[in-house]
């Protein structure tokens, strides 16, 4: 590290206190920053540098001297991880990769270890540590856990290393494995038979339970019967017991002239006065029917086992649901040399979350195809006053992002997201996510290029409100998962987010308000903002009670075109610009306006009483299929290109055939069509058959009424932050 350090080959500067000269650095003949590695905290800096085999650095810089364009990956040939002078096992690869593509990375180190058999009992032998772990205080750290009961099944702990080398010895109890008392003998259970023998002990536990109620019942209900019968002949009951001479002569003439037990007597003689009353009489008819009914559902747990299971679950449920909290321990799939994506398909998919927020992915070939007008299929069981409210389509490897509608943003990838048939529930997305009690997700983004410089830095995320603002963020400051979510938006109080769409910077934008009115406008009409920010009014609305119910974002030069949708069923599509033939030329013309943000906007649905407010606007082309789902969980899937496309001030035409009273759309969601996957016939009933038929297109009223065009931009000041 010294060598030809006298002939000149470095700079020197003046030492702490210029008493001498010191070497700015050393002219050391092999890489040192990588073999010894680096650590230390300055001002504004730090760093945490691994060490690193002499050899293979060495290696490594060969390899450049002789390839100067060679790339990261060709040099790992030569230096494939980090190399600790303590040894250890570098636990995962994905920490190795990212440090040395980003310079950035968490590298995870295991002990060695080897597990001896010693007469009665195991011991855990550790004969290396991680590189900076001090023996002595791993040892006594483990001591400390086993003295404060946090870790079971260590008998003794000792060091015995020497110069040979080191060897730290845990002796384990004999008895530390899964081994639970079954019927009173020890047994070592697997987790299937864990679960198996706690059912066992519920249902005997439930069995015994329902016999002891059952008995009480019983025996309430014989009591009842004597009452009942004394309160019939109450005039007869009272003489008798008047006429005897003690309180048993009076039971054994009562016993004579009803047919009475003892324990019906002693209760007729012990009546109170207040019993004679008529309503005291209905009260004990009342209760005997109760008690009658009570008694035929005990008897049916014990004679029915299905029954009796289902009461297990059913408690089950309940004290999950009343003393549950989200999972504190996240998984890492990047340990070892796992990756969960090598086990899944890139599959598409569609996400479903419902009102109650249960979410669920499900295969996008079990979403089959039918004809417009169709009534649909069940599309899940949800519970009462639940409903799908967000459909999305994304495939296994992608990255969900979730937005909720007070403004935080969390990352799941969808594979870890549960997997459930089209007509199953789901699992509630509150023990997956951070989320809080009061809050709920209302939109999402689906990328797999999370990790992609070049891509955050040239996409934004815009969001939208219910009350029509509208913000533009670069995905960048979206691009880092965390635990706990971040703040994606800040929401003003009495908004919430509506939706977010992810652009390349130069798209246009359209929302729409539920009384049918759309504005379109370019995105660099929106100024970027950073993450804690409110935004800028994108679309004026009709009052208190009108609201924004949807966000496109599109290339400026897309084809697509605009499809809405009224909540009870009716729809259309509609070209955003068309050619128009002028003196001989072919000229392009917007259908929807181009103007400024803050706007009123542009007809883009005729509302009436027939087609009810708007609920969706989505960009479609012939390729796609729009998947539909109403509150009441029914689900159809038409293809775009059934749906003639009409002007925009239209009414439309019946999409789906809201057939159950009071019926609505609750989610529209876009996915490109499948041909293997459609249906010939429509799977409805019979009598619906009218209905369907009926696909004729609203009368069009005139096209060219528009709303109030001109700008009514609110001022920035009062609108940005």
């Amino acid at each position: 590290m010294l060598a030809d350090i006298n002939s000149d080959t470095v700079d020197f500067q003046p030492n702490y206190d210029n008493s001498r000269q010191e070497p700015v650095v050393l002219p050391t003949r092999f890489p040192n920053l990588l073999v010894n590695g680096a650590s230390g905290i300055a001002v504004g800096m730090a760093t945490n540098m691994p060490t690193h085999n002499l050899a293979e650095s060495v290696n490594a810089c060969i390899a450049y001297l002789e390839q100067p364009e060679i790339d990261i990956p060709e040099l790992m040939k030569y230096i494939p991880a980090p190399d600790f002078p303590t040894g250890g096992t570098i636990y995962g690869y994905n920490g190795v990769k990212e440090a040395y593509e980003t310079g950035r990375g968490r590298i995870l180190i295991r002990a060695k270890a080897e597990i001896e058999a010693e007469d009665n009992h195991e011991n855990i032998i550790v004969t290396e540590i991680p590189y900076n772990v001090n023996k002595a205080e791993l040892i006594s750290y483990i001591a400390d856990l086993v003295t404060e009961k946090k870790l079971d099944g260590i008998a003794d702990i000792n060091d015995e290393s020497n110069y040979k080398g080191m060897r730290i010895v845990i002796k384990l109890k004999s008895d530390v494995n899964n081994v639970a008392l079954v019927n009173g003998r020890p047994k070592t259970l697997n987790l299937k038979e864990l679960i198996s023998e706690f059912v066992a002990h519920r249902h005997e536990v439930v069995i015994r339970r329902t016999k002891f109620d059952l008995r009480k019942a019983q025996e309430r209900a014989h009591i009842l019967e004597g009452l009942i019968i004394a309160s019939q002949n109450i005039d007869e009951v009272i003489k008798i017991i008047r006429a005897a001479a003690d309180t048993n002569e009076a039971r054994e003439r009562l016993k004579e002239r009803f047919a009475l037990t003892d324990p019906q007597t002693a209760a007729i003689v012990e009546m109170r006065l207040r019993q004679l009353t008529g309503l005291e009489q209905d009260k004990l008819q009342a209760d005997y029917e109760a008690l009658e009914k009570e008694i035929a559902r005990l008897e049916l747990i014990l004679s029915d086992d299905s029954v009796c299971r289902a009461v297990i679950r059913d408690e089950l449920i309940e004290i999950r649901d009343k003393y549950s909290e989200p999972r504190r321990t996240n998984i890492d799939y990047t340990a070892g040399d796992f990756n969960a994506e090598d086990f899944y398909a890139d599959d598409d998919m569609i996400i479903t979350i419902s009102h109650r927020g249960y979410i669920k992915r499900t295969q996008l070939s079990e979403f089959r195809a039918q004809n417009r007008g169709g009534v649909g299929a069940k599309g899940s069981d949800t519970r009462d006053e639940d409903f799908i409210e967000h459909i999305y389509p994304a495939s296994m490897h992608n990255y969900m992002l979730f937005f909720t509608q007070k403004g935080r943003c969390y990352w799941l990838k969808v594979y870890e997201i549960p997997e459930g048939a089209k007509n199953s529930k789901g699992r509630a997305i509150q023990n997956m996510l951070n989320i809080e009690p009061d809050d709920a997700i209302k939109a999402f983004i689906c990328t797999k290029n999370l990790g992609d410089e070049e891509f955050v830095n040239t996409h934004n995320l815009v969001f939208a409100t219910k009350k029509g603002v509208i913000k533009k963020t670069s995905l960048k400051a979206y691009s880092r998962p965390r635990a706990k979510g971040v703040n994606a938006i800040i929401i003003r109080e009495g908004d919430e987010l509506l939706s977010v769409e992810m652009t390349d910077g130069n798209s246009e934008i359209l929302m729409a308000n539920r009384n049918g009115r759309a504005i379109r406008f370019h995105e660099s009409k929106v100024r970027e903002m950073g993450r804690m920010s409110t935004g800028v009014r994108g679309m004026a609305l009709d009052g208190d009670d009108d609201e924004v119910v949807g966000l496109i974002c599109m290339p400026a030069d897309t084809i697509n075109n605009v499809m809405v949708l009224s909540e009870r069923g009716y729809g259309k599509r509609t070209a955003l610009d068309v050619d128009v033939e002028v003196d001989g030329n072919t000229e392009r013309v917007p259908v929807y306006r181009i103007t400024n943000r803050g706007g009123k906007g542009v007809r883009t649905m005729n509302i009436t009483e027939r087609t009810g407010k708007l609920v969706a606007i989505v960009s479609v082309n012939d390729g796609n299929d729009l998947v539909i789902i109403n509150k009441s969980g029914i689900t159809l899937r038409i293809h775009v290109s059934d749906i003639k496309v009409q002007g925009r001030a239209t009414q439309g035409v019946r999409i789906i055939n809201l057939d159950k009273r009071g019926d609505s759309i609750a989610s529209v969601c876009c996915v490109d069509s499948d041909p293997e996957e459609e249906v010939t016939e429509v799977e409805a009933q019979d009598e619906l058959l009218e209905d369907l038929i009926d696909d004729t297109t609203i009368d069009e009223i005139d096209e060219t009424e528009e709303i109030d065009d001109e700008e009514t931009s609110a001022s920035d000041d009062e609108s940005e932050e």
